[in-house]
């Protein structure tokens, strides 16, 4: 663990004096500012609404700046030729995915406290419980790291960043749109596919501020196959 520590720290240095990751926050932002105005504070809704409004919005930036902080964690390594370094290193590949995806997660968190001004707004200004609050930030931390965990897995496949950008967004669409192939689909097919969508169904009792374990539960199962298999790859790549 002390090991996935130290990549974490470098990882999340780079990522901290990089253009990269502040254009990254700046514009998630920015989309989660627009978006709380035009579709929270401008219509005439109830402040629970509001915050539901709200968590929707950043549930979409969330996973979209998932995957542009992930795309370079590997895939960066091969392109730059360090990758070998860390290969020869006293380093398990476990280590090296637990690392890179604990630095990216950081960095997600990051961008999700400083976007707690909005919420305190509806917080203040109406009613609101603290527990809606923080159960809607849990649920966007757990969506964050299942795409977090994910794009690791089309940055592990990728040689370059641009092309694991396009392997986690071929591997997280698909995800996001089983909750329409659900309603299109008969019982019990339909109960399954809707339990597998990343979106929707499994976050949207987070959104109304409703704890549900086995919706947790679901997303950190995901986390986890999708680390494994990252390390995986590593490790099929290591001994070619």
């Amino acid at each position: 663990m002390s090991r996935a520590l130290l990549i974490a720290r470098r990882e999340l240095a780079a990522t901290l004096s990089s253009r990269l990751g502040a254009t990254i926050i700046a514009g998630a932002l920015l989309v989660d500012g627009l978006y709380f105005y035009w579709f929270g504070l401008s219509e005439r809704k109830l402040s629970a609404e509001v915050l539901q409004s709200f968590f929707y919005g950043v549930s979409g930036t969330t996973m979209i700046a998932g995957l542009l902080l992930a795309m370079r964690l590997i895939a960066e390594e091969r392109q730059l030729g360090t990758m070998t370094l860390l290969n020869t290193a006293p380093l398990r590949d476990r280590d090296i995915v637990l690392g890179k995806f604990l630095s990216a997660l950081t960095m997600l968190a990051l961008l999700t406290v400083l976007t707690a001004y909005m919420p305190a707004l509806i917080f203040v200004n109406g009613k609101v419980s603290v527990g809606h609050i923080v159960v809607g930030y849990v649920g966007v931390l757990l969506l964050g790291a299942a795409t977090i965990a994910l794009g690791l897995l089309g940055s592990a496949l990728a040689r370059s960043q641009v092309m694991a950008l396009v392997i986690g967004a071929l591997l997280l669409v698909p995800l996001v749109l089983l909750w329409g192939l659900a309603r299109a689909s008969d019982p019990p097919l339909n109960a399954v596919l809707a339990r597998l969508a990343i979106h929707h169904d499994n976050f949207r009792p987070f959104m109304q501020g409703i704890l549900e374990l086995d919706r947790a539960l679901y997303y950190l199962a995901l986390t986890a196959f999708l680390l494994l298999a990252s390390t995986k790859v590593l490790e099929a790549r290591r001994w070619r």
